[in-house]
């Protein structure tokens, strides 16, 4: 499986399988077998978070497979209520998956939410999350940059960050974060940040990488699915790869997750009818009614809005 080199040293497999559920117990204690498959079936980039509930399950399905340790890429994510108690956040989530370190450790979200009873989401009487204003997100970087020098996390890096958060982490770090995962697919191509983050030498990793089935079932990837004899995901899947960036890609039958490890080279002129999808429309993380994302409005998050037909007659 290709592999992106990152600035910390380490070889990260392109294409990771994500563990994201949803909330419900059930699922996610059911997760282990379906991840178990995946590594059967080639995987060795296993994608979790705290958030997600999927830690335990991770870690039981790489025990399962036998694969040893070393040949396996986990990534976790520190959660956004635990920024002032990153040592001890990373420590429980290496219990749940019963490893001695990760590979890679993100801060899942710029914004900090406020510490209550280690509730994931606490809420403001007025139903928005409960914001820790007192602390950033340098701070956090800061104890990142301690757990990676401990030898339990291999590299660190962000989630959901832009140009204008990363330019104002820069400000203090002395580690250059190894990975940034976005919200990433045809219809959100991000070319700006794509660029910046090459210059900077920071790995990208798509999520929402397929862009689900509004991507999927668009004209152009349908008809170049028919071209080159695969499906729409592949189609995608290899888009991204082309571009050089990582993704991550989730699927619970065996089949399609053997499938989707099948990228395919794409003609340079059929890449480029893909990169003239791009609206730059978010299909996994969009705003609420007040215009904001947990708490923070497009502005704060450095993010671009969507382009519409409406606003291009404007400019």
């Amino acid at each position: 499986m290709k592999s992106l080199q990152l600035k910390s040293g380490a070889s990260m497999p392109c294409i990771a399988l994500g563990s994201w559920v949803g909330t419900h117990p059930k699922e996610r204690a059911k997760a282990s077998s379906w991840l178990l498959t995946a590594l059967e079936a080639g995987y060795r980039h296993i994608d979790t978070a705290a958030l997600y509930g999927t830690e335990g399950a991770v870690g039981e399905a790489v025990k399962l497979s036998g694969i040893p340790r070393k040949d396996l890429f986990i990534t976790t994510k520190l959660p956004w209520h635990h920024t002032r108690r990153v040592r001890e956040s990373l420590d429980e989530s290496l219990k749940r998956a019963g490893l001695d370190y990760f590979d890679l450790y993100l801060i899942h979200w710029p914004q900090v939410v406020v510490y209550e009873n280690d509730h994931p989401a606490p809420l403001n009487a007025d139903g928005s999350l409960m914001l820790d204003e007192t602390c950033d997100f340098n701070d956090t970087w800061k104890e990142m940059e301690k757990v990676l020098a401990s030898g339990k996390v291999r590299s660190i890096g962000v989630s959901n960050f832009s140009i204008k958060t990363l330019e104002q982490l820069l400000k203090t770090a002395k580690v250059m974060p190894a990975v940034l995962q976005i919200e990433l697919h045809p219809y959100l191509a991000q070319n700006e940040l794509l660029q910046w983050c090459k210059e900077n030498g920071i790995a990208v990793v798509a999520y929402a990488a397929t862009g689900y089935a509004v991507v999927r079932e668009d004209p152009t990837v349908v008809a170049l699915a028919k071209k080159y004899n695969v499906t729409p995901t592949q189609i995608v899947l290899s888009w991204h790869i082309r571009r050089g960036t990582g993704l991550v890609t989730k699927s619970e039958n065996a089949s399609r997750q053997e499938e989707n490890l099948k990228v395919i080279k794409l003609h340079e002129g059929d890449a480029r009818r893909i990169d003239a999808l791009d609206k730059n429309r978010r299909l996994c993380i969009k705003p609420d009614k007040q215009g904001k994302v947990f708490g923070w409005t497009f502005d704060r998050l450095g993010w671009q809005e969507e382009r519409t037909p409406q606003a291009e007659a404007k400019l």
